[in-house]
């Protein structure tokens, strides 16, 4: 099954991509594995619908998440991100792609992780450890939502990832063990991208292109058309295409250790955030491996005529390093 974009000619000048859908309610799970496969050899992007969070609560997710980004600018810089990647991100924080940004992106951010007290031994690590959250006095149910939330698109995850693992012709349970994802690290990002008109030609972007670091990413979006892909990024010259909104659908892109694990079987492709003088929220959960994950290139995927194009990495030492490629330095924020 697939979804062609309506984005009418008027609104956008690119081209609108087609993508197939993925159906978490039909009971025939080989339906939803060929599906799926056919995606993410062919663009890395897909619709899923039917998932099992309400239309109703996703719109008390983005109303809370606005709410944050509406408060003063000097509200906000006090939950600043610290250095378990926790927090808020101001304009210009992330410099996606170097090469053609001027400024870096048009856009906010809050990053929430999984909540890890400080005295758990977990939370030594960078990427664990307590969130930092709005008073509840100024932003009252926000952090239950939030959380709430977490729980819902983790379980909405886990059902993707088990048709990704049979798709590789793996066990079924290939990514559930412990030393794999059985303990993902899941990062929840709030993303509100300013009403600026996006130049490329000038390097003005939302967001820069870029592929997603880890596993999967489920976005959920608002009814602003933005979000355009680039399925041939190695084409001269690029061919960008806008992704429809999809009510009440999670769009979903493979991210780039999956392409490593897969040995470039699937896809991460290149997406960027091109926007035409309107405001735009989306939120977009990251799915990663365990952080101590050792990634290499899966039996399914090598063979004699195809052998592995990426020697193993622990999935710690590459996210580390894709953060610190792509974010601000923190001190540039202090007096």
């Amino acid at each position: 099954m697939e979804i062609r974009s309506t984005i009418s000619e008027a609104m956008v000048p690119a081209a609108a991509a087609s993508l197939n859908v993925v159906d978490l309610s039909i009971s025939d799970i080989q339906s939803s594995v060929s599906t799926l496969k056919q995606a993410c050899r062919e663009s890395g992007f897909f619709y899923v619908i039917n998932h099992g969070i309400s239309q109703g609560f996703m719109d008390e997710v983005f109303a809370h998440s606005k709410r944050l980004f509406d408060l003063p600018l000097e509200e906000k810089m006090r939950l600043l991100k610290n250095d378990k990647h926790r927090g808020y991100t101001p304009m210009f924080d992330e410099m996606l792609d170097a090469d053609n940004q001027l400024n870096g992106d048009y856009k906010e951010g809050y990053y929430i992780g999984v909540e890890v007290s400080e005295d758990d031994p977990r939370s030594r690590k960078p990427f664990f450890g307590p969130n930092v959250w709005p008073s509840e006095d100024i932003l009252p149910g926000w952090r239950q939502t939030m959380e709430q939330y977490q729980r819902k698109a983790l379980g909405v995850a886990k059902e993707i990832i088990k048709i990704i693992d049979l798709a590789l012709d793996l066990s079924g349970d290939f990514f559930d063990k412990p030393e794999t994802m059985g303990e993902p690290i899941a990062i929840l990002r709030l993303l509100h991208y300013e009403g600026r008109v996006s130049d490329p030609a000038k390097g003005i972007y939302g967001a820069g292109a870029h592929s997603d670091f880890g596993f999967i990413t489920l976005l959920a979006t608002d009814d602003t058309v933005g979000l355009q892909i680039c399925k041939d990024k190695d084409a001269q010259p690029q061919l960008w295409e806008y992704v429809s909104p999809l009510k009440g659908a999670f769009i979903v892109n493979l991210a780039d250790i999956l392409e490593r694990w897969s040995n470039c079987i699937f896809r991460s492709t290149l997406h960027r955030v091109v926007l035409g003088g309107q405001d735009r929220y989306s939120i977009a959960y990251f799915v990663h491996p365990n952080y101590d994950c050792l990634v290499e290139c899966l039996p399914s995927c090598k063979s004699d005529t195809n052998p592995p194009k990426f020697p193993p990495v622990k999935f710690e030492e590459y996210l580390l390093q894709r953060y610190k490629d792509t974010h601000a330095d923190r001190s540039a924020y202090k007096d």
